[in-house]
């Protein structure tokens, strides 16, 4: 008889999860609270303007590439590429910009125009970078997080010098570069993972090797098109889908999950993996007696910031915006400051833009733009509409500045979301966007962990456990949990 698997959430995370577990012959039941698949990336469309809710950049096509695998699939079967040049725009002040080529000759010659001879250094910084990533790709990201002796790893152990564990990533780059603005471009990948570049160990310089070498795509339709890709291969290898369908509890017996209660009714199943929110299914789906972590710990935990979004519908086309934008022209260290050191609604915010109607027309009407604002902002904050209508009007007349054009009054769709719908969408802790902050003491085994030791057939995944925030990461997660499963069905 085929063993019965529940997983909660429908993300990247759940998805993977019960894909891979279905293909190895488990009958699996993937629970989702909303109406669709995609938890954080999941897409909406109105007034003629389709806007992907959360993730917008496409990193890392290996890693896809490597899921896909799995079942003798590739992504083109299941969504179109296309690789975007430049890759992005950074805006430093009005008239003062400077385009990212992914050509890597016209990325050499513009780190020379800015400061002489450091094409040679970026050679060599992004050949560190590449070994950084072929060994924590391949070596360390799909390991689970159970214990130190995980890093036993021939080619972890010879290369760990190489790897950089215990410097901050803006302490490795002055090493190599000097002018302040090619520090701000290459400190810029680390706002993926929730941590200020002087706490982010400088192993994730494989960031900029996946930002600068492997490209930023984009998938025709939207990052959605990607769910939408997962959800078709998971209903391929027999995953059953229940949209709407909020589970209010697991009940526990002799140190095992019975299974799962939704509308009141339990439905027993032999485990459980939670691709929901990890303090939410903790704190107030389990008996206390078994959770693992106390409320305390949860509270002691440095999380990655929350945003504040704006999806905008403009009647009119946008001048000086790329399908990625982002506009520097603030301090950075004091906004970094009111989101790690001093949590509070930031005095001078950067932030960023997303156009895909720049690459794909079919995301706005005839002559009009989707425009996605985003402000990384503190989690936990008191999150009402006048602090939230006073950010959009200070980041539309910054908008409007920048590109010359009277931007707002041109906008026919507005809507915003923020820690409240963080919490209400996916019960979020504290109404975080990413997850946990990736600092040196929240790494591996010393993440939230994918086990639950009281009990024994309850397992996490997710942008708050191994390997954690972001699409790649959360698509690994996964396929780690899986694993798990599986060896232990083996043993």
């Amino acid at each position: 008889m085929k063993k019965k698997v529940a997983v909660l959430g429908a993300g990247f995370a759940g998805l993977s999860a019960a894909t891979c577990l279905a293909r190895e012959g488990f009958e699996v039941t993937l629970f989702e609270k909303n109406d669709l698949p995609g938890g954080r990336a999941r897409q909406f469309s109105e007034a003629g303007f389709t806007f992907d809710m959360g993730p917008s950049w496409y990193w890392m096509p290996d890693v896809f590439d490597r899921y896909f695998a799995r079942f003798g699939k590739k992504p083109s079967q299941y969504y179109t590429l296309k690789r975007l040049d430049p890759s992005y725009r950074i805006w430093y002040g009005v008239n003062d910009f400077m385009d990212i080529p992914a050509s890597m000759e016209k990325l050499e010659g513009l780190f020379d125009s800015l400061e002489s001879g450091s094409s040679k250094q970026l050679r060599r910084f992004l050949a560190e970078g590449k070994f950084k990533y072929e060994v924590g790709i391949n070596s360390l990201v799909y390991k689970p997080g159970l214990s130190l002796l995980e890093f036993a790893d021939r080619e972890v152990l010879t290369g760990a010098l190489r790897l950089h564990l215990f410097q901050s990533i803006t302490r490795y780059l002055h090493k190599f570069f000097h002018h302040p603005r090619l520090i701000k471009l290459l400190e810029f990948p680390v706002l993926f993972l929730g941590a200020t570049a002087e706490k982010t160990p400088a192993l994730y310089s494989l960031m900029n090797y996946a930002d600068m070498s492997l490209g930023t795509w984009y998938p025709q339709g939207g990052m959605y098109s990607i769910v939408k890709g997962m959800e078709k291969l998971a209903r391929e290898q027999g995953v059953i889908f229940r949209y709407s369908s909020t589970v209010e509890r697991i009940p526990v017996k002799d140190r095992r999950a019975t299974g799962v209660v939704v509308n009141g009714q339990e439905e027993l199943f032999d485990y459980v993996v939670a691709g929901a929110d990890y303090h939410h299914v903790e704190q107030n789906l389990l008996p206390k007696e078994s959770r693992r972590y106390s409320e305390s710990y949860w509270n002691s935990r440095v999380m990655a910031p929350s945003s504040l979004l704006f999806y905008v519908g403009l009647n009119t086309r946008v001048e000086g915006v790329l399908h990625h934008t982002l506009f520097f022209d603030e301090d950075f260290t004091k906004h970094a400051h009111e989101i790690y050191e001093e949590p509070k609604w930031p005095t001078a915010p950067q932030f960023y833009v997303s156009c895909a109607s720049k690459t794909d027309p079919g995301a706005a009407p005839l002559g009009g733009e989707n425009l996605v604002l985003l402000i990384p902002v503190a989690p936990g904050l008191e999150d009402n509409d006048e602090t939230r209508e006073r950010y959009y009007t200070l980041i539309m007349e910054r908008l409007e500045r920048f590109t010359g054009q009277p931007l707002r009054q041109h906008v026919t769709y507005k809507r915003s979301y923020a820690h409240n719908n963080f919490i209400a969408d996916y019960n979020a802790f504290k109404g975080n966007a990413y997850g946990l902050a990736n600092t040196l003491l929240q790494t591996a085994h010393l993440k939230p962990s994918i086990i639950n030791k009281k009990v024994t057939n309850l397992f996490y995944t997710g942008q708050l456990t191994v390997p954690g925030p972001g699409v790649p990461p959360s698509l690994i997660s996964g396929q780690v949990v899986a694993d798990q499963i599986m060896a232990r069905e083996r043993i």
